[in-house]
């Protein structure tokens, strides 16, 4: 894993994004010690890691309490969390799709410990599976209400179920105007959540894009999927990955402003008046 970190030195990239699952045979202190190694080597490099999911496991192994296992990898250098492990919150549904990881409560325990101690993170919904509108606003609430308390959330992303290669491989997957509808009605719900992200290389390009006119000012960057998971779960786009030109382009064709961030939603560029021809003979970008 560090010798991934190191094959991006040189290379302008702000955040190492760290997700693994549960593992048997590695413990919190593995992790801590991983993300105090790459801290070393590359001081700036903001480490977004661990789903919900993961943590619950280290902290119940390492029998630390959720604020004693968020503090110690938060002084190791865990900057935020990504937001996965979410799915819906109603506990009904997840004794069907998900019984075996981390509940409701306890993903928004450690959501709120994280915030509690400074740190940002993201939050996601699965929806179009076996859940009904209900459950997605009893979903969206209670993210809702943590955050009038915590004002800890960056983002919030809604996640399409594919049906590819898991065990509900029956239920039919939702159309792109009910992939819109959600997005429309997660801005209007989610008042108190500064940004609303698409992950295009679930939706596709295509859909991303229109997403920008349903409520959505993010889309997730140009990526490097070193793991495969997104087109091993059935995701639009096979490999992938995106070049800035190719991004800023996909941003620009519906008149929106392409501005890259970093992990906490800092500005780092805006290419507003920067050319798509000027930009594709820049190696920088390509």
């Amino acid at each position: 894993m560090l010798n991934i970190v190191k094959s991006y030195d040189g290379k302008p990239i702000t955040e190492v994004h760290i997700v693994g699952g549960v593992h048997p045979k590695m413990n919190i202190h593995f992790f801590a010690d991983l993300m105090r190694s790459i801290k070393a080597h590359r001081p700036d490099l903001h480490i977004k890691g661990f789903t919900a999911v993961e943590l619950d496991y280290m902290f119940r192994k390492a029998k630390l309490s959720i604020e004693e296992g968020m503090k110690l990898l938060h002084e190791a250098g865990l900057d935020s969390l990504p937001g996965g492990g979410a799915e819906i919150f109603d506990e009904e549904i997840r004794k069907i799709i998900c019984h075996d990881k981390v509940d409701a409560e306890g993903w928004l325990k450690i959501h709120e410990a994280a915030h509690n101690l400074g740190m940002h993170t993201n939050a996601t919904m699965l929806y179009g599976h076996i859940e009904k509108y209900h459950h997605r606003i009893d979903h969206m609430h209670r993210l809702r209400a943590l955050q009038d308390r915590t004002k800890g959330f960056n983002t919030f992303i809604p996640l399409k179920f594919r049906n590819k290669d898991n065990e509900m491989s029956d239920v039919k997957e939702t159309s792109t105007i009910e992939d819109m509808k959600v997005y429309a009605i997660a801005r209007l719900y989610m008042d108190n959540f500064p940004h609303l992200k698409a992950y295009w290389p679930m939706l596709g390009r295509q859909k991303a894009q229109l997403t920008l006119s349903f409520g959505v000012n993010d889309l997730d960057g140009t990526i490097d999927d070193t793991t495969k998971i997104y087109s091993m779960a059935g995701s639009e786009e096979q490999s992938p990955a995106l070049s800035t030109t190719q991004l800023v382009s996909l941003i620009k064709q519906v008149n929106r402003e392409p501005v890259e961030r970093d992990t906490l939603y800092k500005e780092i560029k805006n290419y507003k008046d920067i050319s798509i021809a000027e930009m594709e003979v820049n190696p920088l970008y390509n």
